[in-house]
């Protein structure tokens, strides 16, 4: 039921990335904890470490880097019965949720009298009460039903639309504030495409999604049954649900699109504009309904959607837009409703689209709404018993080399001219890294919580945060804010600040290792900072200049250059297949293929600055470079379900693992000479397939 703030970052992790001076570190939290107390580090899902024994027994290295680093270990772990895919990002995730557990434990085990331990406690408490919410079933929800069955025409549902938006609950489209495109040091409001129950509008048209399609249906009828609507009716409704998200569908834009067309989350508009736009939905009113002030300007995006909508207030029968509302209200809630309600949310959301066979524990999944809710409150917490000061030096100190390759490489790049070069280290000069946990924490006083009451908690949690975002529009942006928790195991850039973020959870094996050796960190962690430094340069970074703003600072023959070079990396990953012999869409995953293409390479010439004149003894058997390439496949090792993989090729902007391992490794000659690979090996690009941007 939680609103989210969107921003356009470019992340490292699908699940499931420099400045003038390194960040300074922040003093240590003020105390929430009892000193005295400590992880029982026995409880914590172990560590994953490279070792010798989980190169493949077979094949090698210039025939499939990612099988020959990680074959032996994808086969002695299988995925989890209550995950649909496993690798570094899930251990460190599950490793994440035991820390978050104890924590939880602990503070509710207090009796907290307020503040933020307060309300982990209550969501933690209300969460675990299952006896209580067996009991409640969909009662919580009944007033807002009754609102929904008492809508009798287009303008009465404009209204309800307005009303449960102002308390953070917007089935329909998103509005929250972001950086102006044109202004980045200020806050605006956007509105956003959305109401859609499929994860691309691909699902809505494609003939090899009609299974999804038809198990959708089937899955919105049991929500209404289970809502109340007879099952005959629930039947006839759903298929009107469909109707109705496919008629939104023909009118977004899909995340391919999304992804690799950054202007089209900006088309400022005057409130009046909009407003004729949409005669039916005014977007004076709407603002006004939300409790802020009308502003002069604010980005109404996919314009060609909210048009639509507005139709659809004025020729779609009241009942078909009833049964939409009811299925997303009820199907939102569900993971805080009784047994029935939670799992069917599972059979259709976890299972059917994601292959995950069995559901989580309930901790795990009180933890996960959290989260959402809450999640920066916790990683007050968390930081404090997870994250070591050591950590922090030691990453900034690896961000400070890494920048110093990556302005090596623009001035040499042969492709770019020197007036274009002149604006990308310009940029370069102004990248801002934050580590580990933001500089200053969020307030979370007003928040009213209970320990016996968790809908009501998180449906007090959606309109707190709601009113915390709008209250950004019309001012500066704060730009010790972050969008990422700490306790999340992923890194981002942020264009708009023109910033990389990583939070401390990913500062951890086997990304980061005080354990191993150089070689080993630059190629996992040394790579992440590249891949997100990268991201202020790739097809839709590099259309952002120094200071965050949306503008063109390439000269003509230097941005048709660079799509050239692009292009042909788009053809490469088209190129692969998954096992299941669906092909990986190049242009959706472009953004992130030059990122990662990008960093392994500022990532290489970092380690060799940081080791020149260093005798290179084998350990393991191994290289230092050879170490570097394992470093990185192992970063990448990992597995999902055959379901969850057609998910990720229809809709994520990356590229499933294996295909990022060996995408990016293969265009280096220094991996080919690393391992002695010949022309022709399946690892080996050359001439004119070998592909280097940044």
């Amino acid at each position: 039921m939680k609103t989210t703030k969107w921003l356009l970052a470019l992340a490292l992790a699908a699940n499931v990335a420099a400045c003038k001076r390194a960040a300074e570190a922040p003093a240590a939290p003020e105390a929430a904890i009892a000193p005295a107390w400590k992880l029982d580090e026995s409880k914590l899902t172990p560590l994953m470490r490279f070792t010798p024994a989980d190169f493949a027994a077979d094949g090698g290295a210039c025939n499939d880097l990612y099988h020959y680093v990680n074959d032996k270990w994808l086969d002695a772990n299988p995925i989890p019965s209550d995950r649909s895919s496993w690798g570094p990002f899930d251990t460190l995730a599950e490793r994440s949720l035991d820390v978050r557990h104890q924590i939880a434990e602990h503070i509710a085990s207090g009796k907290p009298q307020g503040g933020i331990e307060k309300i982990i406690a209550d969501f933690w408490l209300s969460g675990m009460d299952e006896q209580k919410i067996e009991q409640l079933g969909i009662s919580p929800l009944n007033d807002q039903l009754k609102t929904i069955e008492a809508l009798n025409d287009g303008p009465a549902v404009a209204d309800y639309l307005r009303k449960i938006a102002a308390v953070g609950q917007n089935p329909l489209f998103d509005f929250s504030p972001e950086a102006d495109f044109k202004n980045s040091s200020m806050e605006i409001a956007y509105a956003m495409q959305g109401g859609l129950g499929l994860p691309d509008t691909t699902y809505y048209f494609d003939a090899d999604k009609k299974d999804i399609r038809d198990a959708y249906e089937k899955h919105v009828a049991k929500v209404l049954e289970l809502s109340g609507i007879a099952a005959d009716d629930a039947v006839r409704q759903a298929k009107t649900v469909l109707a109705f998200e496919t008629r939104l569908a023909k009118v977004s834009k899909s995340q391919e699109d999304l992804s690799r067309d950054a202007s089209l989350y900006y088309n400022p508009v005057t409130p009046e504009a909009a407003d004729k736009l949409a005669p039916n939905f005014p977007w004076t009113t709407f603002i006004e309904a939300q409790g802020i002030d009308v502003p002069a300007m604010f980005s109404l995006a996919i314009p060609a959607f909210h048009a639509e909508v507005s139709k659809m207030l004025a020729d779609v029968p009241v009942a078909q837009w009833q049964s939409y509302l009811r299925y997303h209200l009820v199907d939102s809630a569900s993971p805080a409703l009784s047994t029935a309600f939670v799992t069917e949310s599972f059979e259709f959301h976890n299972k059917t689209l994601a292959g995950q066979k069995e559901q989580r524990a309930r901790w795990k999944r009180v933890l996960r709404m959290v989260e959402g809710e809450v999640g920066e409150a916790m990683g007050e917490l968390y930081v404090q018993v997870a994250f070591p000061a050591s950590s922090k030096a030691s990453m900034e100190q690896l961000v400070g080399n890494l920048r110093t390759a990556l302005k090596a490489r623009i001035e040499k790049l042969g492709w770019m001219s020197d007036e274009t070069k002149q604006r990308a280290l310009a940029k370069w000069a102004t990248f801002t890294p934050k580590v580990g946990y933001p500089d200053k924490w969020r307030d979370w006083n007003g928040l009213q919580t209970r320990p016996d009451d968790y809908l009501g908690n998180i449906l007090a949690a959606d309109a707190f945060n709601y009113r915390w975002q709008l209250g950004k529009i019309g001012k500066p942006v704060d730009k010790t804010e972050w969008t990422m928790t700490p306790q999340t195991v992923n890194a981002y850039y942020n264009p708009l600040q023109n910033e990389i973020v990583f939070p401390a959870a990913i500062l951890q094996p086997p990304f980061f290792d005080a354990q191993a050796d150089a070689p080993l960190n630059y190629g996992a962690i040394g790579s992440v900072i590249g891949h997100e430094m990268t991201h202020g340069y790739d097809d839709q970074g590099a259309r952002f200049g120094p200071t965050g703003n949306f503008e063109e600072w390439w000269t003509a023959a230097d941005k048709k250059k660079f799509e050239a070079l692009t292009g042909k990396l788009v053809e490469q990953f088209n190129g692969y297949k998954t096992p299941g012999g669906t092909k990986v869409n190049g242009r959706l995953t472009l953004g992130e293929n030059i990122a990662d293409l990008g960093g392994i390479n500022i990532a290489y010439d970092a380690l060799q600055a940081a080791t020149a004149g260093e005798p290179d003894p084998k350990i393991d058997g191994l290289t230092r470079d050879q170490r570097f390439f394992v470093g990185w496949a192992t970063a990448w090792r990992g597995r999902y379900t055959p379901e969850l993989e057609k998910v990720i090729v229809a809709s994520d902007p990356h590229a499933p693992d294996r295909f990022r391992a060996i995408g990016a490794a293969s265009n280096m000659p220094a991996f080919a000479k690393a391992f002695d690979c010949k022309s022709g090996d399946a690892m080996v690009r050359e001439g004119k397939r070998q592909i280097v941007i940044w």
